[in-house]
Parts: C-alpha cells; sequence; structure tokens
C-alpha cells in the first residue's frame, strides 16, 4: 500500500475504534441510567447503577481527580515508579538468565524443575509473604511485578537463543567468529526479536504486580485508592479509577511499541517484499 492508502486506512481503523468504544459507553449509560429503561434483572431501577456505576459520574470523578482536586497525580507516580523498577528487574535478570542457560545446556538441564516449579507457582501468593519481607512500601510491589516479568522474558530469551540458525551459527564459525563474537553478532540479534515481542506482555504484568500489590497493602497507589472506595461501597470510584489505570496501560504499551519500531529497525516489516513489487495482499 502506498502513503495514501495508509493514511486512509488508519483514519478507518481509529474511526471504527472510536465508533465502537463510543457504543459501549452509550450501551452502558443506557442501562444505568435510572427509569431510561425498564429493569430486567434487577428488582429496581437504581440497582444497574449501584452495581456498574454511572459512566457520567465517574468521567466527573476522573476530571476532579486530574483537574480540580488534581490529587491523583502523586498516586499515579507511585504506580509508575514500581511498574518501571519491575519492568527493568524483571527484564533484565529474565535476558540474563535465559541467555545463560540457553548456551549452559547442563545448567539448564539442572535448572529444569526448579524453572518449571516457580513458575507454576500462582504469584499472587507471594504478595503477603513480599510485605512482610520489605514492608507495604515500593518493594514490595516491585518484587512482585519481578515476579511475573521474569518468566516471560526468561523463556522468550531462552527460545530464542536456543532457535538460531545453524547455518548462520557455522558461517559465523568458519569465518572464525569467537565466542563473544557470536554473543553479539548471532545470538543478541536472534534473542531480541523473542524480547520486543515479549515486552507487551512484561509492561502489562509489570503493572499488574504493581497495582495487586498496592490493592492488598499499600498507603499509595492507585490500587490504593480502589482498595479505599471498595471498602465504602463506592463503585464510582471504583470504575474510575479502573479506567485511569486502562488508560495508563494503554499508553506504556504504546511507549513500548514505539521503543520497539526504533530498536527493530534493521527487521524487514511482514509484507515488505509485496510492497516493493507494487503489489499488495
Amino acid at each position: 500500500m502506498n502513503s495514501n492508502q495508509v493514511a486512509k486506512y488508519r483514519l478507518k481503523l481509529r474511526v471504527w475504534q472510536f465508533g465502537l468504544l463510543a457504543a459501549i459507553f452509550f450501551v452502558w449509560w443506557a442501562l444505568t441510567k435510572p427509569g431510561l429503561i425498564p429493569a430486567f434483572v434487577f428488582d429496581n431501577d437504581n440497582q444497574a447503577a449501584f452495581f456498574f456505576g454511572e459512566p457520567l459520574v465517574i468521567f466527573s470523578r476522573i476530571w476532579d481527580w486530574f483537574v480540580v482536586n488534581a490529587d491523583i497525580y502523586a498516586h499515579l507516580w507511585t504506580t509508575l515508579v514500581e511498574t518501571i523498577l519491575a519492568f527493568a528487574f524483571g527484564t533484565v535478570s529474565g535476558g540474563l538468565v535465559g541467555m545463560w542457560l540457553a548456551l549452559s545446556p547442563f545448567a539448564a538441564a539442572v535448572a529444569d524443575p526448579f524453572i518449571k516449579g516457580l513458575n507454576s507457582m500462582p504469584r499472587v501468593i507471594l504478595a503477603p509473604i513480599f510485605a512482610v519481607w520489605f514492608g507495604l512500601g515500593i518493594a514490595s510491589k516491585v518484587a512482585l511485578g519481578v515476579t511475573l516479568v521474569f518468566f516471560i522474558v526468561f523463556f522468550n530469551v531462552y527460545q530464542g537463543v536456543r532457535e538460531v540458525n545453524p547455518n548462520v551459527l557455522a558461517s559465523a564459525r568458519m569465518l572464525g567468529a569467537n565466542r563473544q563474537q557470536l554473543l553479539k553478532n548471532v545470538y543478541l540479534p536472534s534473542a531480541m526479536s523473542w524480547v520486543f515481542s515479549s515486552l507487551h506482555t512484561s509492561v502489562g504484568m509489570a503493572f499488574v504486580g504493581a497495582v495487586v500489590g498496592e490493592y492488598l497493602g499499600s498507603s499509595h497507589g492507585v490500587g490504593y485508592l480502589i482498595l479505599q472506595a471498595e471498602g465504602v461501597f463506592d463503585i464510582n470510584t471504583v470504575m474510575a479509577g479502573i479506567l485511569v489505570l486502562t488508560a495508563f496501560a494503554l499508553v506504556l504499551d504504546w511507549i513500548v511499541g514505539v521503543v520497539e519500531r526504533r530498536a527493530m529497525r534493521w527487521q524487514p516489516r511482514a509484507g515488505t517484499s509485496t510492497t516493493l513489487k507494487g503489489g499488495s495482499l
């Protein structure tokens, strides 16, 4: 596709996406507006709004958070710091361990049952343990996020290194490449494509770890705000917190996508050969 076709496609895509989003909010508003639609499941018109919240009230709460009171920024900053630290530590440690075990078959065989056992453990049960070990500050949330991110990156790096093309590896060795050169010019490029494919999931898991940790025990963060609202059955504030977290997660995912596209410029995109020939699917 040429540039005009790409621009039209993206515009059409955005129109459909925002149209679907608007339709979802309209249906939500109509079903929770008291007296607008007869109650089907609930006993009266007000119960739907009590259980699912009212969109206009929720947006008003978000407006107060960001504009009127401007008191959510400190909580967002806390959640962001926890997410970034968990993402960084989990990605680096998972990548290093994955690379090491992929290049050391004996060490991988020794660690295999331990890796599988730790990976099968539900991470949420570690949250109260980390709270006891590290307290209710940032450290316990970062530790929980690291346990979520580590295995995602680890398995992708491990698989990426193990699936290096044998012909490329043999050619590099024939040209006299030593172990360090193989690591830099063969193994790392192979693993990087796998790493970046996992980063979108990894940043989401780091975010989940931070919020869950805040929810289970904290005095700051968006998860803490949601917990406080749940304690008084304030569903509108709970839904407002969920929408803020969703938007926050989408922004983080977009940032990861930008970094991925810049770092992987050398990798040809799907459909490049077709485009060069002047055709399109």
